[in-house]
């Protein structure tokens, strides 16, 4: 029986190689002190904190003052459509374009809105936007003799138009 206990000694030496690594663990609790000064300076924080609520509060009232004039301003929104809007009349004066123009989107005078309309009807039937950019405008036979290039950007060719329009 003797030998039993010496064997228990033995196990526990084994235990305390184990109990200097929870030592130096505990080097973490040695931290705790100064967490407790830290502790003493929290009363100035608290200080600090009833200012922080105080604006909060303010921001508050503020949020319910910003509803009601979102309220106002849906009555508002009600009596817009009430009213037609007129389109500016320089869209809708007729324009006379000249021949080279009349080959692609017609002889008769017609406001600029429509022959735009038309020409893109044209680029559209004849597969005439670029494939990878689409913001461009490949010219055939009769857009190069209208845009005097061969691709066009579709904000360029409004800009090119102009030339070959006149008010009728």
């Amino acid at each position: 029986m003797k030998k039993a206990p010496k064997k228990a000694v033995k196990k526990a030496a084994p235990k305390k190689k184990v109990a200097p690594k929870k030592a130096v663990k505990k080097a973490a609790p040695k931290k705790a002190a100064p967490k407790k000064k830290v502790v003493a300076k929290k009363p100035a924080v608290k200080k600090a904190a009833p200012k922080k609520a105080a604006p909060k509060k303010a921001v508050k009232k503020a949020a319910p003052k910003k509803k009601v004039v979102a309220k106002k301003a849906a009555p508002k929104k009600a009596a817009k459509p009430k009213v037609k809007r007129k389109p500016n009349p320089a869209f809708m004066a007729p324009m006379a374009p000249d021949s080279v123009l009349g080959a692609v989107v017609g002889d008769k005078p017609m406001p600029r809105t429509e022959i735009t309309k038309k020409l893109w009807d044209y680029i559209k039937k004849n597969n005439l936007q670029d494939k990878v950019n689409r913001r461009m405008i490949n010219s055939d036979d009769k857009l190069r003799a209208l845009f005097g290039k061969g691709s066009v950007s579709m904000f360029e060719m409004n800009k090119l138009l102009q030339n070959h329009l006149k008010k009728a």
